[in-house]
């Protein structure tokens, strides 16, 4: 491992999690807003369902691991909301199904220490007509709707207020934009750079907003090596003085502090 320790943030889920660091992806706005903060972990998998996720549980969390990761942010259900194929192959999962698959991924989670955070993304708005633009007749008796993902996404809400667990009901997030189908969708299922952006600002509401302690929060969480040093750029007004740009803010984090976070929802 390298040094020095850093709280891990996990992301993990399928497609929506393995693209996330590309296009303007939210993986990686979260990496460079956690930069000298956290290590921001990948671990996703195109095409899988909750199902085969809950398989794998223990060789992507195992719980004799020494470290453990402060957040966990999982998304699955876009694919288990597929509709069944007629081979009874394929990734739809049953509602029910679904969520008692979210609630074993929870409980595996919290497992680990007591320390650890959750929080759970639903399934996105899609765009049918896109999808049948961009996949032709992939998709053919393994139909996606946007009202099944609606059903999937207000179902697992239910269930996380149950559970007292965060989570971001990004249906609705995307719903907040009128032009959402055509602007926050690459091909009708992935995100934009602009999906993203929702993406993030939902996931930072809800990390500002908790009462985790300590903090999650990008801007409350300590920076790496923030003392000063006489080996830094010497300040242009006091030459007896070099320039500590630890705590400084670049100017594309502003939209993404606190007081820029403020969600429709």
């Amino acid at each position: 491992m390298v040094g020095p320790g850093r709280p891990q943030f996990v992301l993990f889920g399928s497609s929506i999690v393995q693209q996330s660091f590309s296009n303007g992806g939210w993986g990686a706005i979260l990496t460079d807003l956690y930069d000298r903060k956290a290590d921001i972990v990948l671990r996703g998998y195109s095409g899988w369902n909750s199902r085969r996720a809950v398989e794998v549980l223990d060789l992507i969390f195992p719980k004799e691991a020494k470290v453990q990761p402060s957040l966990v942010i999982v998304y699955f259900g876009g694919n288990d909301a597929v509709h069944p194929h007629p081979s009874g192959l394929g990734v739809h999962v049953p509602l029910p199904e679904y969520i008692d698959n979210m609630k074993k991924i929870y409980f595996h989670l919290r497992s680990l220490t007591d320390k650890v955070r959750v929080i759970f993304l639903t399934s996105p708005s899609i765009n049918e007509a896109l999808i049948r633009e961009y996949f032709g007749i992939l998709h053919d008796n393994q139909v996606r709707k946007n009202d099944t993902c609606r059903t999937y996404a207000d179902a697992l809400v239910d269930s996380c207020k149950q559970l007292d667990v965060k989570v971001v009901n990004l249906w609705t997030a995307f719903q907040q934009r009128e032009d959402w189908a055509t602007t926050c969708l690459t091909d009708g299922i992935h995100f934009t750079p602009e999906g993203s952006q929702i993406v993030v600002k939902e996931i930072l509401k809800v990390i500002k907003e908790a009462d985790w302690e300590p903090s999650l929060f990008w801007e409350s969480m300590p920076v790496e090596f923030s003392e000063d040093s006489p080996y830094y750029m010497v300040h242009p007004y006091n030459n007896g003085k070099t320039m500590n740009a630890s705590h400084g803010i670049h100017s594309w984090k502003i939209k993404w502090t606190a007081d820029n976070i403020r969600s429709k929802l």
